[in-house]
């Protein structure tokens, strides 16, 4: 045996102290003359409170299981005491637990986020029908917007000077919002039904919107007028991004695709198509993710189209699946598994080198786009679906907003 004469005795007269307290008086009597037990036999509980003493550590050590897992797969992917040099410090600047701050204040679901490009803040709206401004350095309540009638599905800010903010609700309008005064300058009507994305266009000058209506429309912002309507999608149209340059956009939809549109054609140039459920995000490509993934391409010995500029887009969405997409070949690059649930959304990092995805299995993932394999994962990021994320790219800070009511702030260092 591995127990000392000591230790024998001590667990023999625990055993027998149970028995007598527990009633087996004819076992009791049997192994007390067996084991030769004589002395003090202690508390009539010491067993028990053994017993459960080992239960309770068996779970901490289970526990603690887990998080060395964690760490493990944290450090496979940053690597122990990696250091950085200055020309690539920006491709480390990824999402880290825990979070900065953790805000509360809508009283509903938060469904969009957006960082001001010049101002240490950035607008959060929700169900509740209310945008809210807040400055990110603090963590404080800067304003609360009010103005529609219904949920708010999406904020932005004007790309350069942040001097307008644009929002859509499912009251069926597109608001645009003074910076300064924080006053509603222009109630935008046209859209049939809810209206879900409002993006500006990279000069500042355009609104592009989507609404459960099938349609995008394109607004001029001087005027408030509707300059085209697009038409292709088949149902609700969900998302839309803009490329770097301005010179054409995409959409996904309850109809299963992503369609690429040009600015001066009312139909879709390319139709992409694989997913097998709602498409709930799409993003283009920014610069650095392009030349990268064109590397890639080139690498397996594609070649890319003449006169047209390369163009690579990011979806997700009820599949639980993100796919890469070879914009003017229209063939997906590459699939990407991993959530659990539904992804709500993707953006790629301004280094180009990662996309960072978040879901209703409540995570927040980093994909590294060289090899397509889960880098890290911010378990229970949220205690609800996460509906919404955004980054600001002057500051290492992404934003997150869930059905839990709370938006979080994660440093990315």
């Amino acid at each position: 045996m591995i127990l000392t004469e000591k230790e024998k005795d001590k667990l023999h007269k625990a055993m027998l102290s149970y028995l007598k307290s527990a009633g087996y008086g004819q076992s009791s009597e049997v192994f007390e003359r067996e084991a030769n037990i004589s002395g003090d036999l202690g508390p009539a509980d010491i067993l028990e409170k053994k017993w459960s003493s080992v239960v309770r550590l068996q779970q901490k050590v289970m526990s603690l299981q887990s998080e060395l897992d964690a760490l493990k797969e944290e450090m496979a992917f940053y690597g122990p005491g990696k250091k950085l040099s200055d020309s690539n410090k920006v491709s480390e600047n990824l999402p880290r637990a825990p979070e900065r701050y953790n805000l509360l204040g809508h009283r509903e679901p938060v469904t969009a986020l957006s960082f001001h490009p010049v101002y240490s803040v950035f607008a959060s709206c929700s169900e509740d029908g209310s945008i809210r401004i807040w400055d990110y350095e603090t963590g404080n309540l800067e304003k609360i917007l009010k103005g529609h009638t219904a949920t708010v599905n999406c904020v932005a800010f004007e790309p350069n000077n942040g001097q307008l903010l644009v929002s859509c609700a499912a009251d069926l309008s597109i608001k645009l919002w003074s910076f300064e005064t924080f006053d509603c300058t222009k109630t935008l009507h046209g859209h049939d039904h809810n209206v879900s994305c409002v993006r500006f266009l990279p000069a500042g000058d355009f609104i592009l919107s989507s609404s459960r209506d099938q349609s995008i429309k394109l607004w001029e912002v001087s005027t408030g007028f509707c300059i085209k309507t697009y038409l292709g999608h088949t149902e609700w149209v969900r998302n839309l991004t803009v490329n770097v340059d301005g010179s054409l956009f995409a959409s996904c939809s309850n109809d299963e695709t992503v369609m690429v549109w040009g600015l001066e054609v009312t139909q879709p140039q390319v139709i992409l198509s694989g997913h097998e459920n709602v498409v709930e995000t799409v993003a283009f490509a920014n610069k650095e993710a392009v030349n990268l993934l064109l590397t890639s391409k080139n690498k397996n010995g594609e070649e890319e189209k003449r006169g047209k500029s390369p163009e690579f887009i990011a979806s997700a969405g009820r599949d639980k699946v993100i796919r890469i997409w070879d914009v003017w070949s229209g063939s997906c690059l590459m699939i990407i598994r991993g959530h659990d649930n539904w992804v709500k959304s993707v953006l790629f990092h301004p280094s180009g080198k990662y996309l960072i995805s978040c879901s209703d299995d409540k995570s927040i993932r980093v994909w590294d786009l060289t090899s397509g394999s889960s880098a890290k994962k911010l378990l229970d990021a949220h205690g609800h679906f996460i509906l919404t994320m955004a980054m600001n790219p002057r500051y290492p800070l992404l934003a997150s907003g869930s059905v839990d009511k709370s938006i979080k702030i994660w440093d990315c260092r």
